[in-house]
């Protein structure tokens, strides 16, 4: 049996691309031979010189009019490469087991927009894949629930396989090294430091955070890392592109996120995994997998309940907590595992194989 992996691009990019990357590894690791169709491959990643690579072009084309058209070529050069169970990590028809991190009509209900003619054009790809691949692996159960109810798609083909999360990489320091990476990152001892990772500052919450923090007098800093936020004050710092972001999961003392749409939230589990609790509001998907004591949640799209929750935060942050290593050990309710999640999906890949 030859597998193919279908995504956008082999390299850090969005959070199907890093998921694409995992699984490559995985894949890999247990001695898959591995063909990868991609817009784009990373020379300097170490997957892309693992896997038989087969680019498809599309840099030709409008940026909307690329996903129909990547999802065509594949169906082509699939058959060339002789793959016998394709896994899709992009809107692509021709995947036996298509990977759904997030819908489009979700993401459009949850931020109240109107579809408009393109994005008629995603869903129906979207509609097509679920359609006719053999299963459907959700990232959560609230993907679960869009999947059946927005789309139509019967239960009996979806999986939950919550997404792996590199456990050498995310995990807890000593509290030296915490104090060392609080003082690199310039947070003062007397601040309470919330993280906000963030390409995408207004899907992600920020403006709400901002809101809620406005008269609100507590010695709490949001620490944006990504992009640059729009404006920067005395509550909310800007500290760069972080390349290792687990190091700053450690010096936070929380990590925030108050999305419209997040259909699981990865960072949500990496921080709990380097010992930091997080803030969530009660949309994000990822609430099911970590524990009760590892996070805070606000209802969400509400300042005055995030509000409530950051003043809570600084109490419980000022009271002493169990060592990082203890908390992350019990903070995730999940294997997040990568062979674990590679033999889940080598399983799928067996039973659609052959599948008409």
């Amino acid at each position: 049996m030859k597998i193919g992996l279908s995504c956008n691009a082999l390299k850090y990019s969005g959070g199907l691309e890093r998921y694409a990357i995992e699984v490559t590894r995985g894949l890999v690791a247990a001695g898959i031979k591995l063909a990868v169709f991609g817009r784009a491959f990373d020379p300097k990643l170490p997957e892309s010189r693992l896997v038989e690579p087969h680019r498809i072009n599309v840099s030709f084309l409008p940026g909307k009019w690329r996903d129909e058209w990547f999802s065509r070529r594949l169906s082509a050069m699939r058959r060339d490469a002789k793959v016998d169970v394709l896994i899709g990590c992009n809107r692509v028809e021709a995947s036996e087991i298509a990977i759904c991190g997030g819908t489009h009509l979700g993401f459009l209900s949850a931020t109240g927009r109107r579809p408009s003619f393109f994005d008629r054009r995603q869903i129906a790809l979207e509609r097509r894949q679920y359609r006719r691949a053999r299963f459907v692996v959700a990232h959560s159960p609230q993907m679960r629930d869009e999947l059946r109810h927005l789309y139509g798609v019967d239960d009996a083909k979806i999986r939950v396989l919550y997404p792996p999360v590199d456990n050498g990489r995310f995990s807890p320091v000593a509290s030296d090294e915490r104090r060392a990476l609080r003082k690199r990152f310039g947070f003062a001892d007397d601040e309470v430091v919330l993280l906000f990772p963030s390409s995408s500052h207004e899907r992600k919450g920020l403006p709400l955070i901002e809101e809620a923090l406005r008269d609100l007098d507590l010695p709490v800093v949001v620490a944006v890392a990504g992009r640059p936020p729009e404006r920067t004050s005395r509550r909310l710092r800007y500290i760069g592109y972080v390349n290792t972001i687990e190091e700053g999961y450690r010096a936070a003392d929380y990590t925030i996120l108050a999305s419209s749409y997040e259909p699981f939230g990865l960072v949500g589990v990496e921080s709990v995994m380097c010992g930091t609790p997080v803030i969530l509001s009660s949309n994000i998907g990822c609430h099911d997998v970590i524990a009760r004591e590892a996070k805070l949640v606000f209802e969400a799209n509400d300042a005055g309940s995030l509000r409530s929750i950051l003043a809570r935060a600084v109490s419980d942050a000022r009271r002493e907590r169990p060592p990082m290593p203890a908390f992350s050990r019990d903070a995730v309710l999940y294997d997040p595992g990568l062979g674990h999640h590679v033999s889940d999906l080598l399983e799928l890949a067996d039973q659609a194989c052959g599948w008409p």
